[in-house]
């Protein structure tokens, strides 16, 4: 049978690397975002999600047998993450169910299935680490809950199989993503290099000592492409991670290394990046400038609100993998050469010098 992709969110980190794993395995694909990337052999789909009717016109004679949904737009309160982003998920089973093409939906959330959502970040009681996939959900509302939830009736009424993925910190390529970590902090090192400032470790004391773990796109590219053609997987929620740990202790100085920076000692004391780069940009655009780089806009390449939750949590955060491994998922990625990987990407795209 013929396996056609939609990419929700085609724009994005996991969109693009997404993408490129199915072309790669021989799939069509079409990529749907507000403004989708132009890619050969890929079908373009320019639509928002918020628009039901503009999205079913978009859509247009399209009938894809997957879906891979990685989208969300933020919002101020929880409360409206909850009626956006499910809606979000709602309107493009909506609009593909007169088709009846779709056999699979696999729906890409995160770590914040255990950690609570952002009003509740890491706070109240926690399920143990290494999180697991059968830990129940969290009493507290959530936006990943109402997008599974909206996945899980559509597939009951409509009799397509699901997955859902929930990777840790990821690490990929996407210029204007919401969440980047890696692109964060490869401009800021650069700006340190660039002005002579300490490349401090912006985070906690227990994320600078304790184990921790984080997700290349690549690999989550992979493993959804693996949920979605795996009959024993369908139906299934999993973690992804890459399937090493470290500390940042050790993890910074490889990221400084790489810059050509000294890793400041870290004094114990938190650091936000959002406070520390609040008045980059025209640091950036002098920089942009002076070595010709594609992107000049410094609120396009970093999201230093994410990278501070993640890097300044007041708790050890590891996933389990078990359920994945003994499915028969297997790729290993390390986080650094994932890092470093990135990073040369960047630089090969000129988005940092």
């Amino acid at each position: 049978m013929t396996r056609s992709a939609l990419v929700v969110g085609a724009s994005g980190i996991v969109g693009s690397a997404t993408i490129s794993a199915l072309l790669q395995d021989g799939w069509e694909v079409a990529a749907l975002a507000r403004r989708p990337p132009a890619s050969a052999g890929v079908i373009p789909v320019a639509a928002d999600l918020q628009d039901p009717k503009a999205l079913r016109a978009a859509l247009g004679d399209l009938s894809p047998s997957h879906v891979f949904f990685a989208s969300w737009v933020r919002q101020p309160t929880e409360a409206e993450n909850i009626r956006v982003n499910s809606a979000m998920v709602r309107n493009v089973l909506d609009a593909l169910r007169p088709k009846r093409s779709l056999r699979h939906f696999a729906l890409v959330t995160g770590l914040k299935h255990y950690l609570g959502p952002f009003e509740a970040y890491g706070k109240g009681s926690l399920p143990q680490t290494p999180f697991r996939e059968d830990q129940p959900r969290l009493d507290i509302a959530n936006f990943y809950y109402a997008q599974e939830d909206e996945v899980f009736t559509a597939a009951e009424r409509d009799g397509f199989t699901w997955s859902v993925h929930r990777p840790h910190t990821i690490i990929g390529k996407a210029v204007g993503n919401a969440m980047n970590m890696g692109t964060t902090l490869a401009v800021y090192a650069t700006i340190c290099r660039a002005t002579g400032r300490p490349f401090y470790f912006p985070g906690s004391q227990v994320q600078w000592e304790s184990l921790t773990d984080m997700t290349d796109a690549r690999l989550l590219a992979r493993h959804l492409v693996w949920a979605s053609t795996t009959p024993a997987a369908q139906n299934q929620a999993f973690n992804v991670a890459n399937g090493d740990v470290f500390r940042w202790k050790w993890m910074w100085g490889r990221i400084a290394d790489w810059f050509g920076v000294a890793a400041a000692p870290f004094e114990g004391t938190v650091k936000p990046l959002e406070q520390k780069m609040a008045a980059d940009a025209e640091v950036w655009s002098r920089i942009a400038s002076e070595h010709g780089l594609a992107e000049s806009d410094l609120a396009r390449l970093i999201s230093p609100w994410h990278t501070d939750a993640d890097l300044g949590r007041p708790i050890e955060v590891l996933t389990d993998m078990s359920k994945s491994r003994e499915l028969g998922f297997t790729t290993y990625q390390a986080t650094d050469k994932a890092f470093l990987h990135l990073f040369a990407e960047l630089r090969a795209d000129r988005l940092i010098p």
